[in-house]
């Protein structure tokens, strides 16, 4: 016994005192939890009326191809290195310490930033069914919730995580039965066959344009995926369940988005005015029309319920993966020193504590004036998920480099990215595209510049810090033969 509490405790010292407390079961729910939120229930409405159902279908499979391809990049690096640091680790070992930095301060800032957007949104959800208490109390409240589940242990943040995330599958699980039992016309009157495939434009409206746009929606969607690499570093037996739920976490998010586009596009036809939604309206989420026509009692009223958990889930995971990250940084000399400390339990508090303060800045910021900073704030973070993904792919390259050039063979991975180097090229390749195409209506001339810029601050800020640290320290970018490939757990 006593030399279990040893090991323990030197495993808990290795891994920068944080603790390998997450089961297989936590894992693969962070990785679907993250990626499963109001972009499938509200969003996918928005996408259908835009781009047909046959043009939402295509951008979300060709999302799906890059996510797929990211993810075995990601589960290589993260099976023979589990560290909580993941991507900023990997970018200082395998790319340039600048790199790293840039890495890390971007991937803290966009978390912590999605914690504000999102107490915003629980606040929004909960006006639904109060409207006289003002949102401000509901935003703290929920604040207050996520940082309680954080700060106890990781394994009460990983089982907090494992029940938001469930309601969230069971709800995608019952929309897809009911939805085809609709499509085939046992439920809700007669079959719609593929009348709305055929309606005007259908299936393909705006033709390429409108793929492209619901590119942007659909590669937002699916952000979070990525949290497996953090999580990796907490997870007991990395060896064996990150590959695990690599193999798993993409088949389950592909059939659930693939799935839940299909049935809205068979039942719903894009001309619908209800698709649109423009004031994110939980009573017009697809889910709830759809639920609606099948005959569900208080449809609107459980899509909301549904809504609130996926907001909290997403909120969350953001705090834990932000908080991480900033720990990360301290202990690799990239952030002060204070948020290298933590608790007896393996919670890094001050690193915590600082994340949550962001996230309240952020959502008082958002009731100052018209919310214009807010707004600014959003977007920079928007970007700052693609340039995290690009930074994936671009190490999965250099680390195999590195790994060759040092005289390590491949088939002594513990885990294999099959389809190397075509799958990280191919991602780069299609996140530059996401990146580059975010307001490409302002890039060829029809927007202002202010639209211009707010689209695309996230990459300004990223290359300051890149360029900035590297001014500032000098650090060279790091050779393969010399890279440091020592693993840190087994």
């Amino acid at each position: 016994m006593e030399e279990s509490v040893q090991n323990n405790s030197t495993q808990q010292e290795q891994n920068g005192g944080l603790r390998r407390s997450l089961r297989a079961r936590h894992l693969n729910m962070i990785a679907i939890g993250g990626a499963i939120g109001t972009g499938l229930f509200v969003a996918s409405g928005a996408t259908i009326s835009q781009a047909g159902p046959g043009g939402a279908l295509l951008a979300y499979a060709l999302i799906g191809v890059m996510v797929y391809f990211l993810m075995q990049s990601l589960g290589e690096m993260a099976t023979y290195m589990p560290v909580s640091g993941s991507f900023e680790e990997y970018g200082t070992r395998f790319v340039s310490p600048s790199f790293g930095f840039a890495t890390g301060w971007n991937y803290w800032y966009n978390w912590a930033i999605t914690v504000a957007a999102e107490l915003v949104a629980a606040a929004i959800v909960m006006q639904y069914w109060f409207p006289q208490v003002p949102s401000w109390i509901w935003s703290l409240a929920f604040l207050l919730l996520l940082f309680l589940i954080n700060a106890f242990s990781v394994r009460s943040f990983g089982e907090g995580e494992f029940w938001f995330a469930l309601i969230k599958v069971v709800t995608v699980v019952v929309f897809l039965g009911l939805g085809l039992l609709m499509v085939v016309g046992i439920m809700g009157g007669k079959s719609p066959g593929f009348v709305n495939w055929q309606l005007g434009e259908a299936p393909f409206v705006n033709g390429g344009v409108g793929i492209l746009a619901v590119f942007m929606i659909a590669g937002f969607s699916f952000q979070g995926t990525e949290m497996l690499g953090i999580a990796a570093g907490e997870t007991a037996d990395p060896v064996k369940t990150i590959p695990r739920a690599v193999r798993s976490i993409f088949w389950r998010i592909l059939l659930f988005y693939i799935g839940a586009i299909a049935i809205i596009g068979f039942l719903v036809p894009y001309t619908d005015p209800a698709l649109l939604n423009p004031d994110g309206d939980i009573a017009l989420s697809p889910f709830t029309l759809v639920f609606e026509r099948a005959g569900v009692a208080a449809a609107a009223s459980i899509m909301n319920a549904v809504i609130l958990t996926s907001v909290l889930s997403a909120g969350n995971s953001g705090l834990y993966v932000s908080t991480r990250m900033l720990h990360a940084l301290s202990t690799s000399g990239k952030a002060p020193k204070i948020f290298s400390r933590t608790t007896r339990r393996g919670i890094p508090m001050p690193a915590l504590l600082a994340t949550s303060l962001i996230g309240l800045m952020g959502f008082f910021l958002s009731l100052l004036g018209s919310g214009q900073a807010y707004t600014w704030l959003v977007n920079a973070s928007g970007l700052a998920g693609f340039i995290t993904w690009v930074g994936i792919a671009w190490c999965h390259l250099k680390f195999r480099r590195a790994y060759v050039a040092q005289g390590h063979d491949v088939k002594d991975l513990p885990y294999k990215s099959p389809l190397y180097p075509f799958g990280p090229i191919l991602a780069l390749a299609m996140c530059i595209l996401v990146i580059l195409g975010q307001n490409f209506e302002a890039l060829v001339g029809n927007g202002d510049f202010l639209s211009l810029l707010s689209s695309y601050i996230g990459l300004p800020l990223f290359l300051l810090l890149w360029v900035g640290h590297k001014l500032v320290t000098r650090a060279p970018k790091i050779d393969p033969t010399k890279a440091d490939l020592t693993r840190t757990h087994h």
